[in-house]
């Protein structure tokens, strides 16, 4: 019996880190696809209404009609099936507007340290900068 446990300690000593990498890069990944997703429902939007969310609505419009009676008349949603979700690491997406590099708006994940920066799985993730890879 205590060899069987020594050769699952083993055994798990060894895949354990790979299982563990593979769900780090399924979370980046999980995350690039997420914020495409958020940017074509505010594209949509923004064809429907005319403007992109302000950056003190963000995201939420997504699923909240405005406030304004002239855009609330436009506004054909809900874009989003359910509530605006959070990044892999339960952190809510960063929207900023304007965004990065001259774009209109600026969707961001933080990463698995929830701080701007980082590198590997603590990289920002956007759609302006491409979901960056976890090392392997």
């Amino acid at each position: 019996m205590l060899v069987v446990l020594v050769i699952i300690g083993l055994v798990a000593g060894l895949v354990g880190p790979r299982l563990f990498s593979k769900v780090d890069t399924s979370k980046v990944q999980t995350a690039g696809v997420q914020i495409k997703l958020l940017r074509g429902a505010i594209e949509t939007m923004r064809m429907d209404i005319g403007i992109y969310p302000p950056a003190d609505v963000g995201l939420s419009m997504l699923v909240t009609p405005p406030t304004d009676p002239a855009l609330r008349a436009r506004w054909k949603g809900p874009y989003l099936d359910e509530a605006v979700p959070l990044d892999p690491w339960n952190n809510p997406y960063q929207y900023q507007v304007p965004g990065d590099g001259g774009r209109p708006f600026s969707i961001i994940s933080l990463g698995a340290d929830g701080k701007p920066g980082g590198e590997g799985i603590d990289a920002d993730i956007g759609h302006d900068m491409g979901a960056v890879p976890a090392p392997q």
